[in-house]
Order: C-alpha cells, then sequence, then structure tokens
C-alpha cells in the first residue's frame, strides 16, 4: 500500500501485517537465537511479562528493528524493481478475488524467471 497508494494511505490490514512481522522478528530473536543477541530462548513470562534485564531487552528491541527494516527494505526494493508486475497482479486480484499458486507463478514469469517448484517427497 506504502508504495502504491503513499504512507498517508495505509490501511489497519498492513497495520496487521506489521503486527506480524514484529511478533515473528521478535520469536527470530527470542526463541531461535537468529540475532547478534545470541543463542538464546526466552519465556516470554505469561501474565508476569518477560523476566530479563533493561538492557537485555534493549538489545532484543534493537534486533527485531533491525531483523524488521532489513525485511521491510528487501520487500521494497523488490516490489519497486518489479512494479509492473506487482501492478499485473493486483489488476488479476481485482479481476478474480482470488486466484491459484499456478496463475501466480504464470504471471510472475511474464516478467521474470520462476524456478521450477520443489518436487513433494
Amino acid at each position: 500500500e506504502q508504495l502504491v497508494f503513499g504512507a498517508s494511505q495505509v490501511t489497519t490490514g498492513a497495520g496487521g501485517d506489521l503486527q506480524q512481522v514484529e511478533r515473528m522478528a521478535r520469536a527470530m530473536v527470542t526463541q531461535f537465537g537468529m540475532s547478534d543477541v545470541g543463542s538464546i530462548a526466552i519465556d516470554d513470562g505469561g501474565f508476569g511479562g518477560p523476566n530479563y534485564s533493561e538492557d537485555l531487552n534493549c538489545k532484543i528491541d534493537q534486533a527485531i528493528k533491525e531483523i524488521s527494516d532489513e525485511c521491510f527494505m528487501t520487500a521494497w526494493n523488490l516490489l519497486n524493481t518489479h512494479r509492473d508486475c506487482l501492478d499485473r497482479v493486483a489488476e488479476e486480484l481485482c479481476e478474480a478475488e482470488t486466484i491459484t499458486g499456478d496463475r501466480l507463478r504464470e504471471i510472475i514469469a511474464e516478467y521474470t524467471a520462476v524456478p521450477q517448484k520443489l518436487a513433494v517427497v
């Protein structure tokens, strides 16, 4: 939405997507050790909240921000680079409301090479 309509036109649906990104990034940092914070697995603490230092909390928040920002820029650059493809997919969705994965790959293949689907074992 931000790429197409501008920052002032971002809807609550996109806001929900950003909340999901934050949850995923938090899990990457606090459950899977996928950051510079280290190989840690932190319990969310339940109703009492997490039980760790303010310093660790700041490191976790910074790692979450770094992951989120990097992913945002990767997506932004990808969509901006392939804006014509994005517009074509959006046009198709306006007409059909839903499309299959195969149809999506067909559309994308009109603009760039699409890797073969991995075989299901």
